[in-house]
């Protein structure tokens, strides 16, 4: 079917975006020289696994079941880094991944004989915050648990430690990484030279228009020939920005002191719970900023939570109840987040292929929500 002729709610992820995004970070890849990961954490759409399989190295997973699922549906390289681990789940990990990062010196030490001569590492924090106002996300910030700072890891700790692994951005640049890549040598450069790779973690939009890629090319180039080691980047989003919509219907329009609701199929809270948690106003095509355009509407959803709410756009038109709208940039922290709440049900999900063609590849009733209850 097309995409008009999709029930809502539903999610699309469209495989020509999708792919584009896939051969940036080849280029990437190969011309650096360098291992680029898909971080599961954002996008688990495992259906389209094999497709970017065909790009990039593996995946790298927060845990058992992610690791589970990069080993059993992409079944190439599969790393894993948890906070801590779960004692009756560490060795089925293990045997899952190539690669396992510690996320402290006594985590390591717990565990380092049970790796079965897997490559271990640890993850180092170097004290350099680049978020700006995003504090949730900041992984460096004061009394942070993320990371061995430098104060607190002593060459001793790395007997046996085959890597260091950072993660310090968040829908950011290569001026961010630059920024923080000179944190990591002042800190950590020593140790390095006797590591056999370094984990540059995520948060890196390489697939974002005006990333500079070159520079980042240049960056990891630089730190392959100064240090001898492997360079592992781990994108969730470079992956798939940009590439999936969330398809919604608008149920009814409401009005109270002088604004007019959309309530939606679809929910902020259920569907695209980041809405809420970073807070971001998602695109949605065809509409402009509140006010821009003749028509401004609030939209929200049918759930009961009065803080459900998308966000206020504004149309060309006037929306009419039964319209269809499309939230953009939806393939990445949707799948992966969202939730049954209010009992709403889960959006299908499509594979829109090259021509236009979508395909449904999973559809959702009743019993996946009683299954997560008792």
């Amino acid at each position: 079917m097309r995409i008009d002729e999709v029930k809502t709610p539903a999610y699309i992820v469209d495989e020509e975006k999708l792919k584009r995004n896939l051969e940036i970070l080849k280029y990437v890849q190969d011309n650096a020289g360098c291992k680029v990961l898909l971080a599961q954490k954002c996008f688990s759409m495992f259906y389209e696994y094999p497709l970017i399989g065909r790009y990039i190295s593996g995946c790298t997973a927060s845990g058992l079941f992610e690791a589970r699922l990069g080993y059993e549906m992409m079944n190439k390289e599969n790393h894993v880094f948890s906070p801590a681990y779960r004692d009756e789940e560490f060795d089925e990990i293990v045997r899952y991944c190539d690669h396992i990062i510690f996320n402290s010196v006594d985590q390591k030490d717990k565990y380092k004989d049970r790796c079965q001569k897997k490559s271990y590492g640890i993850r180092i924090n170097p004290e350099c915050s680049t978020q700006g106002d995003h504090a949730i996300y900041d992984p460096c910030a004061p009394g942070s648990r993320l990371g061995v700072t430098r104060d607190k890891l002593n060459k001793s700790d790395l007997e046996g430690v085959s890597g260091l692994h950072f993660h310090t951005l968040c829908e950011q640049d290569q001026d961010a990484l630059e920024i923080t890549l000179k944190a990591v040598e002042e800190g950590f450069g020593e140790l390095l030279y006797d590591m056999e790779w370094l984990n540059m973690g995520g948060g890196h939009h390489i697939t974002r228009e005006d990333y500079n890629v070159e520079k980042l090319i240049a960056m990891i180039k630089n730190i392959k020939e100064k240090y001898g080691v492997e360079v592992y980047l781990e994108p969730g989003e470079a992956v798939a920005l940009n590439a999936g919509y969330l398809k919604t219907t608008v149920l009814d329009i409401v009005e109270n002191s002088g604004i007019k609701t959309l309530i939606l199929d679809a929910s902020a809270a259920c569907h695209m719970p980041d809405v809420l948690e970073m807070p971001y106003r998602p695109p949605l095509r065809d509409s402009g900023e509140p006010g821009e355009k003749e028509f401004t509407y609030r939209l929200s959803s049918y759930t009961c939570l009065a803080g459900d709410i998308i966000g206020d756009y504004s149309f060309d038109s006037e929306i009419k109840i039964g319209d269809e709208l499309y939230f953009e940039d939806m393939a990445i922290y949707s799948m992966v987040k969202n939730n049954t709440f209010n009992g709403i049900g889960l959006p299908s999900i499509y594979a829109m292929k090259e021509g236009g063609d979508c395909i449904l590849v999973k559809e959702f009733g009743f019993e996946d929500f009683k299954m997560r209850l008792s």
